[in-house]
């Protein structure tokens, strides 16, 4: 009995939290007609993070990034004018872009496991990878290509393990599919908006990023244990 009661004092004195609050950086690149080999002509990117926390395996996550799109033409075939009915249509051209990408977005996170320090009698474990997936708004501006804003749906996987009861950090891989074939339209090249004069639709033929990243984040507002609601 007093073995039972040390172990029931131990679990009280667990906190949980509900949200996480904190910082990303990483990498980041583009794929679409100027580029269609992954981490090719990748750059910085960078952003806040913060979570509400349902539960050990569920989180609604937003974040608001921070990064640079590049990417050229060399190697692939881009015709000088996709429209032209003469000769000179099919002249392949080659030139490059640099762009840079604000994202906005809420995903949902599946841990495969309970992640929380605390009640390993449920399964709980300090170290969890996740599954993300959600939506999003794209705004991409400079390189003489003006702004240009559309919806992403972001999509990848991660990993998260907990420091310290209120510390964590972890690492994040995500794909941003857009509804817009002008990420990597240029005022001197508008040949990559539908650059063999292939009109695209929902997500097809469309440009998308990725970022790679990772994350250090803080819990706060923590629960309170005599609300039945917060259970």
């Amino acid at each position: 009995m007093l073995l039972a009661a040390t172990l029931n004092v131990g679990a009280q004195e667990e906190d949980e939290y509900q949200m996480e609050l904190g910082v990303a950086a990483g990498t980041s690149f583009y794929l679409g007609d100027a580029n269609k080999v992954p981490f090719r002509h990748m750059s910085g990117m960078g952003g806040v993070v913060v979570r509400k926390i349902f539960n050990p395996r569920m989180v609604l996550k937003g974040d608001l990034a921070i990064g640079h799109l590049s990417g050229n033409t060399k190697g692939y075939y881009i015709p000088l004018d996709a429209e032209s009915q003469t000769p000179e249509g099919g002249v392949p051209v080659s030139f490059n872009f640099k762009r840079n990408v604000v994202d906005m977005g809420a995903q949902f996170e599946f841990n495969f496991w309970g992640y929380s320090m605390g009640e390993a009698y449920k399964g709980n474990r300090r170290f969890t990878p996740y599954a993300v997936a959600g939506a999003g708004l794209t705004l991409v501006t400079g390189g003489g290509g003006g702004t240009k804003v559309a919806l992403n749906c972001p999509v990848g996987v991660g990993v998260k393990y907990k420091l310290k009861p209120r510390f964590n950090v972890g690492a994040e891989w995500t794909f941003r599919f857009t509804t817009t074939d002008a990420l990597d339209v240029s005022k001197e090249w508008k040949q990559l908006n539908m650059p063999y004069g292939i009109k695209s639709s929902g997500l097809k033929n469309k440009d998308c990023y990725s970022f790679l990243m990772v994350f250090f984040t803080y819990d706060m507002l923590p629960k309170c244990k005599t609300c039945h609601n917060n259970d």
